[in-house]
């Protein structure tokens, strides 16, 4: 049985880039973004949202996650029934992919933004908090085209908060070198 990391920070602390780094050091790896992105895309998820919001949230050539992230996070009811639709399925598929590692798997990391607001951290034998300054975040997001940057801020909990709920914080101030070495030194220690 692998040791089961839950891995969290967030928007824009690095969350995918430590996500990489894990996999690159040996980990299993899953990320629950890339898990939504795949259920957004297919059914019975599509043909929900197309019912809800019309066919302009699912042209023919993929769903447009810009505009529903408009939709959800400038209304707080049409956002709590788009998790409703989605966190169960996301459980579903993390419990599924946890049950189907190889027995050989010394490290299991899945990337849930989520973590604790979700209650999901008793699934996980530790959990990882990735922190970053805010204003380096900030950055990160606007630079990614992150619109309603504080509207998604809103709905996580503080930074703060995340790194001191979690087993262990990494501070993601530097290069991917930098955090690729913390994370190397964090999987020393969890071997011990």
């Amino acid at each position: 049985m692998p040791l089961k990391i839950g891995l969290t920070g967030g928007i824009a602390a690095g969350k995918s880039e430590a996500l990489a780094a894990f996999g690159r050091l040996g980990a299993a790896t899953l990320s629950s973004d890339a898990v939504v992105h795949e259920l957004l895309e297919s059914e019975p998820l599509r043909g929900r949202l197309v019912e809800r919001w019309g066919s302009e949230v699912a042209p023919a050539e993929g769903v447009d996650r810009k505009r529903i992230g408009e939709i959800v996070f400038a209304d707080p009811e049409q956002l709590a029934w788009l998790e409703s639709q989605i966190h169960p399925l996301v459980a579903e598929r993390m419990v599924e992919w946890l049950t189907n590692l190889p027995a050989e798997t010394e490290l299991a990391v899945v990337e849930v933004p989520l973590l604790f607001e979700g209650g999901r951290e008793a699934v996980f034998d530790t959990t990882v908090a990735i922190v970053t300054a805010d204003e380096v975040r900030r950055e990160r997001a606007e630079a990614r085209g992150h619109a309603l940057v504080d509207e998604r801020e809103a709905r996580q909990l503080p930074q703060a908060e995340k790194a001191e709920r979690a087993d262990h914080v990494v501070v993601n101030d530097g290069s991917v070198e930098q955090l690729e070495a913390a994370l190397s030194a964090l999987i020393d220690r969890l071997r011990r």
